[in-house]
């Protein structure tokens, strides 16, 4: 056996598994809306993502919002989770939105692929600008729905009771999005993180299996060398 053709083969192996992004649920961090702004369409919120705290503030027309108790509108939960969520929004902490128009959401610190999770979206428009992703849909509180991705990839349209979860790959320090106008349908923001790995840094997924390739590697090396 050649030794040489075995470790060229180990380290491709070893940077294809490295490169390609395996989907593993982790728990959301969602935002606990706190406060509404008097005389002015804003609800403010947090994040606490670990021992970081991200202020989250909300402006655009609204009916109404959830910053206490009320209903729980994210029962059932199953729409929610997903191969990359594995739980859904917690308590009952909502902003309902009726008139259609721009709404805007805003982060004090960068976030990772935030998550919006979708309460009744029915019959609704959405358009953010930029790609999105639908991780999950599926029978809530309202009933069911199925999201539509339009042409371009950046917006969807709502047939039926859409309950679910989209993402918007990247890092933001604001959302922005147009939607149509509607009883009402509800939404709240996550993030499974935040921020980006410093460049040239691996992420703990590709340093681990770097840590095997290499420990293969070394068992290789001792059994040619018997």
């Amino acid at each position: 056996m050649n030794i040489n053709k075995v470790l060229c083969c180990i380290v491709l192996s070893i940077f294809v598994l490295a490169s390609a992004s395996v989907a593993i649920a982790a728990p959301a961090y969602w935002t606990d809306w706190t406060s509404e702004i008097a005389g002015a369409p804003i609800v403010q919120g947090t994040l606490n993502v670990g021992s970081s705290t991200v202020g989250v503030t909300f402006s655009g027309t609204y009916s109404f919002a959830q910053t206490s108790g009320g209903t729980n509108y994210w029962n059932p939960s199953a729409p929610y989770i997903s191969s990359f969520v594995d739980n859904a929004p917690p308590a009952s902490d909502i902003i309902a939105l009726n008139a259609g128009g721009t709404a805007t959401i805003t982060f004090t610190e960068s976030i990772k692929d935030p998550l919006i999770a979708l309460v009744s979206w029915n019959n609704n428009t959405v358009d953010f600008g930029v790609p999105i992703e639908i991780l999950s849909y599926g029978a809530g509180y309202w009933g069911n729905g199925t999201p539509i991705l339009n042409t371009e990839g950046d917006g969807f349209y709502g047939s039926g009771e859409v309950h679910g979860v989209i993402r918007l790959p990247g890092s933001y320090m604001s959302i922005s999005f147009t939607h149509t106008s509607e009883t009402w349908h509800g939404f709240t923001v996550g993030v499974l993180g935040l921020g980006e790995p410093p460049t040239g840094v691996p992420e703990p997924a590709t340093m681990l299996l770097m840590g095997f390739g290499l420990m293969g590697l070394a068992g290789l090396r001792r059994r040619f060398k018997k």
